[in-house]
């Protein structure tokens, strides 16, 4: 039995975020209902190429056991249905323009009336102020709140730069997850519902974390450094003869061990580099010794000689490498499902293992309305 079975979650939002904590949900065991536009779905099954079948890779990745309704919100009928399906689920998850919903008599307080121990979470660009009414994008949030500034090498070659992914929405899907099963928790021993809202933008600001904490405290901002770390040396990228090698020295007694692999241990006793604080006073000289060591053999002979030191230290993949990666292989995280469109469908799965045992792929990412002709929480 998984941990979330049973549970109903009712899925009103679009794109990124709120779909990433449906998903999460759904994983975990529940029956999630995403409702779509009866035309054009969910924006990001046209988010493409690539393509599986019809559906975008995009679509693919983020709504992995759900089921699929159609239902136009703009007749009677469809608000009706929607309605119906929010009185019989324990959570509703919605990301529309703040207000819109409550206009169709889908807000919060309507459906309390009829469902008082509801779970009702809004995923919103800003949350209450100033910018309240303003819609939230990552690329944007990501910008704004700093992320970009801390994100990317320092001048004057390097610019601000995106995380690769959109981590402001799937930070704030993870956000409402955790919140939606803290209000089931409260539910289960008050019977209480509750009105949630998760917004993107104080997301990605909570997730500055030390960076936006030593901010606070010293007044200082480091900005960009690359794949370096403001406050621990050495803790970055190297290159070797082929490609770049991560290292990530935690400690004094790593460091030490660092130096001895690459042959040069004196470093360790250096009073430049002796302890972490000294290293990242003396950061620049000290990287260009370490990587003139790292320049000299393969990045496969140093990210052995280093780990057998009992030092972190991992190739930089491109996503090729990922895939071929032997733990990625034999950790059970690619799954593959049948899809009715895209036939044989391999994917990520959860990274969330219970008991033992990796959270399966029960139903795949479904075709836009494919559970439109069912009545509902059967």
């Amino acid at each position: 039995m998984l941990p979330l079975e049973g549970l109903r979650v009712l899925d009103l939002s679009r794109v990124l975020a709120g779909p990433y904590a449906t998903m999460t949900l759904a994983d975990l065991g529940a029956d999630v209902i995403k409702v779509e536009h009866p035309e054009r779905g969910d924006d990001t099954r046209h988010w493409g190429p690539p393509f599986a079948g019809d559906e975008s890779a995009y679509f693919l990745s983020i709504n992995r056991n759900k089921r699929s309704v159609g239902v136009d919100l703009k007749t009677e009928a469809g608000v009706d249905r929607v309605k119906h399906l929010a009185v019989g689920a324990d959570v509703v998850i919605e990301n529309w323009k703040r207000g819109a919903l409550e206009g169709m008599g889908l807000g919060y307080e309507a459906l309390k009336e009829e469902k008082p121990d509801l779970v009702y979470c809004s995923i919103t660009g800003f949350g209450p102020g100033p910018d309240e009414d303003r819609p939230g994008y990552d690329f944007l949030v990501q910008a704004r709140a700093g992320v970009m500034g801390i994100t990317g090498f320092p001048e004057p070659d390097g610019e601000p730069t995106k995380v690769g992914v959109a981590i402001a929405d799937i930070v704030c899907g993870l956000h409402a997850a955790t919140a939606i099963l803290a209000a089931l928790r409260r539910r289960a021993q008050t019977g209480e519902g509750a009105r949630i809202e998760v917004p993107l933008f104080e997301s990605t600001l909570s997730w500055l974390a030390n960076r936006g904490q030593e901010f606070l405290v010293s007044g200082e901002d480091k900005g960009r450094l690359g794949n370096g770390h403001p406050t621990i040396v050495p803790y970055q990228t190297f290159d070797a003869s082929d490609k770049q090698i991560a290292v990530a020295v935690g400690n004094d007694a790593q460091f030490g061990r660092l130096c001895g692999a690459l042959g040069l241990p004196d470093l360790a006793d250096d009073e430049r580099y002796a302890t972490n604080p000294d290293r990242v006073a003396n950061r620049e000289e000290l990287v260009a010794l370490l990587q003139g060591r790292f320049s000299q053999r393969t990045a496969e002979e140093w990210v052995e000689k280093v780990r057998e030191a009992g030092v972190p230290c991992g190739p930089v993949n491109a996503l090729a490498d990922v895939f071929e990666d032997g733990h990625v292989q034999g950790s059970g995280m690619l799954q593959e499902v049948e899809h009715p469109a895209a036939g044989t469908l391999k994917m990520l799965g959860s990274p969330v293992l219970v008991d033992g045992g990796r959270l399966p792929v029960r139903r795949p990412p479904p075709t836009h309305g494919q559970h439109t002709e069912r009545d509902g929480w059967e």
